[in-house]
């Protein structure tokens, strides 16, 4: 019953509290209803947001889209600026070499050949180069027919220029060369290296008409000045003296010191060619080759310097700035008196005015020279084209030169000149050897080998005479008596004397076999010379006091000269007769002492 009742209870407390919420619901159901509507109206917002925000996904993604395409064409023209930038330079420079100017072309059509073609014709040729190289370009294959007509056109008015700048030479021998070849022909080396590689038989045509014309100028030149020296050698004819030859009245040979000077390339002036022309003029034979040889040598070495320097072949190798080359050749044409020295002004055989050029051979101390100024530089190969060259050109002035030698062998002179020409061919040897000329060395090597056994022959019958005279039978020379006399042999010491001293001079190494090997010779037969000249005086004390008489004339003769007795030979000559005569002194005391011993 409890139980029902509660329940009744708890039923009726839920009716009521049913009833109250009812109420309660049915007095808010306008609220409920409004928010039903809000909550509607937010769905419906939020689908419209939804379906918005759908829509903005999607423009937004083919935006992105957009955006990325022009990023990949952003990137795209990026990288086809840089490549272009890249080939800007390469095609900029290679339109450059293919482009021929038209100043150019101006130049080499419309004008005459000057200084302007230097820079113009290499400018050309590199770009004839370039076009050969860029041959399988268009443009480059489309512009050689131009620049071939253009080449046409230069090397015929090269060809004509150069030709005609031979025409001086041909014309006079007068003319200097020298003076040709380093203020023009060097100038424009560039256009004639130009014909060599673009050119060839232009540049070959060229070389040998220079050959040629070269090779009259010094010709006709080395005829008419050897022509000269051989008038005044004919007015001076001097021949061989046996040293036996004289008695000492006419004063006796005395030691010349100014024929010696002969044996230097620094010494007197040279003999030019007018000077044959006053019939009053000599020369001693030793002056006249002098001045031979050193014109020889100096257009000879100045010749093979310009056919090095100018006719060398060479590779293409355009220079950053042109520039004249002055330390090739520094020419000073000037007039040479007889009181300039060889030295100052190098004589220039083929002026029959006395012209004269000065011309150096070494660097001028501004840094290294260019190789076509070093012939010491070039291989045998390099060479073997230059020397023939020079050799085509040369000839006939060597075997002028070589004539003209074996004329002053003939008849043959004394040994004193003789030697003094020998030291004179090998100085020249010697400066020949410095500017760098081995045909012309070889030249005059043959003819320092000619002259030797021309010496050797007089010495040896120097000592043949000597010892026939020595020994009692004829000379074989001049036929002469056997007698002897006290100023004969005297005269025969001053001789000796005097060769020896020359000899000395004229030698600077202390042991020269051929030399002194001949003085020795001499000194034997000179001293048995005087044996046999005193062996017939019965009287001991006064063969002695003549021999000692003879031993104190050539010391006294030795002795002359401090430069001479300081020379090791010298030395050794003074003691050996010195000791001679200091054994006469001897004598004459152990016999004078002997003779008083025997009267007691």
């Amino acid at each position: 019953m409890n139980g029902e009742a509660n329940i009744m209870i708890r039923g009726t407390k839920s009716a009521s509290e049913v009833g109250q919420q009812s109420l309660f619901y049915h007095s808010q159901a306008k609220d409920f209803v409004d928010l039903h509507e809000q909550v509607e109206t937010s769905v419906n917002l939020l689908d419209s947001l939804e379906s918005f925000l759908s829509t903005f996904q999607k423009d937004l993604s083919s935006v992105s889209g957009q955006i990325s395409e022009l990023q990949e064409r952003s990137k795209d023209i990026d990288n086809r600026l840089k490549s272009r930038r890249r080939i800007e330079k390469p095609l900029s420079s290679l339109l450059s070499d293919l482009a021929i100017p038209p100043s150019l072309a101006i130049t080499i059509l419309d004008t005459d050949v000057g200084e302007p073609w230097i820079a113009t014709v290499t400018n050309f040729e590199r770009r004839l180069d370039l076009l050969k190289v860029r041959s399988r370009v268009k443009a480059a294959r489309d512009l050689g027919d131009v620049a071939e007509g253009l080449r046409i056109v230069a090397a015929t008015k090269l060809r004509a220029f150069f030709l005609a700048l031979l025409q001086p030479i041909r014309t006079s021998v007068t003319t200097n060369m020298q003076v040709m070849q380093t203020s023009i022909f060097v100038k424009y080396r560039a256009l004639y290296a130009f014909l060599q590689r673009q050119a060839p038989n232009v540049a070959s045509e060229f070389q040998k008409a220079y050959t040629g014309t070269a090779r009259t100028y010094y010709e006709t030149g080395f005829r008419r000045y050897v022509r000269s020296l051989g008038w005044i050698k004919a007015r001076t004819p001097e021949k061989p003296e046996p040293i036996i030859s004289g008695n000492g009245d006419n004063g006796g040979p005395y030691l010349d010191q100014d024929r010696l000077a002969y044996a230097k390339i620094d010494g007197p002036s040279v003999i030019l060619a007018y000077m044959a022309d006053d019939k009053t003029h000599e020369e001693p034979i030793e002056a006249i080759l002098r001045s031979l040889f050193l014109v020889l040598m100096d257009n000879a070495t100045a010749e093979y310097a310009f056919i090095a320097a100018f006719f060398r072949s060479e590779s293409f190798a355009p220079p950053l700035a042109m520039e004249t080359n002055s330390a090739l050749f520094s020419p000073t044409a000037t007039l040479l008196s007889p009181d300039v020295s060889f030295d100052d002004r190098r004589s220039n055989a083929g002026s029959e005015t006395g012209t004269h050029v000065s011309r150096p051979f070494g660097g001028n101390g501004n840094g290294t020279r260019d190789v076509t100024a070093r012939p010491d530089l070039m291989d045998k190969a390099e060479r073997a084209p230059l020397d023939a060259i020079w050799k085509q050109i040369l000839d006939p002035v060597l075997e002028y030169c070589k004539t003209f030698v074996t004329t002053v062998l003939e008849p043959m002179p004394p040994a004193v000149p003789l030697l003094t020409m020998i030291r004179l061919t090998e100085a020249v040897i010697t400066e020949v050897q410095k500017r760098d000329c081995p045909p012309l060395e070889n030249f005059l090597f043959t003819m320092r080998l000619q002259l030797w056994p021309a010496f050797q022959k007089i010495m040896s019958e120097h000592c043949d005479t000597l010892r026939k005279l020595a020994e009692g039978g004829t000379t074989g020379y001049f036929n002469r008596a056997v007698s002897t006399t006290d100023a004969s042999v005297a005269n025969i010491c001053n001789r000796y004397v005097v060769m020896f001293n020359s000899f000395v001079i004229l030698t600077d190494q202390e042991e020269e076999t051929m030399i002194f090997s001949n003085l020795l010779r001499l000194r034997q037969e000179l001293t048995k010379l005087i044996a046999r000249h005193t062996e017939n005086i019965n009287d001991d004390v006064a063969k002695a006091t003549k021999q000692s008489a003879m031993y104190e004339v050539l010391l006294q003769g030795l002795n002359k000269g401090t430069h001479l007795s300081t020379h090791p030979k010298s030395q050794k000559e003074i003691a050996y007769w010195a000791e001679k005569e200091e054994e006469a002194r001897r004598r004459i005391v152990s016999i004078a002492q002997s003779r008083r011993i025997g009267k007691r």
